[in-house]
């Protein structure tokens, strides 16, 4: 099965500022990450090409970065994901810029399920969460997306799942 997956958020400031927020990716001061309510991005040597890491299960690699522009990762968890995700920054106008994100992935059987009944809830709730946490990073007037019923099921489960690893 073969996976597209594209989110895009439209932001009203200068692609200068927006790129601002985007260096503090994966660092203490993370801006664009919600690690307020998701597992949070980590990686063995920072935002460099070649360090590993991810968030949760999921884990990838840096393969590519254009500063400014996008950085690409290639994934390597879950088994059976063959592909890659970017997240990109592109100038619309003066003071607008596009912040976008896309998945591109050759899926096996399992995996395929995996992302039809798990991943792809999870994955476009955490997306939507980070580009709210943007947009609300430049505005007093706060967006906060809210979750389906599945994807607080499927929460609710892996907390559970997380707390039951903790004390065992």
């Amino acid at each position: 099965m073969r996976v597209v997956n594209i989110h895009k958020r439209s932001i009203n400031q200068p692609k200068e500022k927006v790129a601002q927020l985007f260096k503090t990716l994966a660092t203490s001061e993370d801006l664009v990450w919600p690690y307020e309510n998701w597992p949070a991005i980590k990686f063995k040597d920072g935002i460099q090409v070649g360090s590993r890491g991810g968030h949760g299960q999921i884990r990838y690699t840096i393969i590519e970065i254009v500063e400014d522009e996008f950085i690409k990762f290639q994934f390597s968890k879950p088994d059976g994901f063959i592909g890659f995700h970017e997240l990109k920054i592109r100038e619309i106008h003066k003071n607008e810029t596009e912040i976008r994100h896309e998945i591109h992935v050759k899926a096996n059987f399992k995996a395929s399920l995996l992302w039809g009944f798990v991943i792809r809830w999870l994955h476009d709730a955490l997306i939507e969460d980070a580009f709210d946490k943007v947009e609300n990073y430049f505005t007093t007037n706060k967006k906060v997306s809210t979750y389906n019923l599945w994807v607080k099921l499927l929460r609710e489960i892996y907390k559970r799942k997380s707390i039951q690893s903790k004390t065992a």
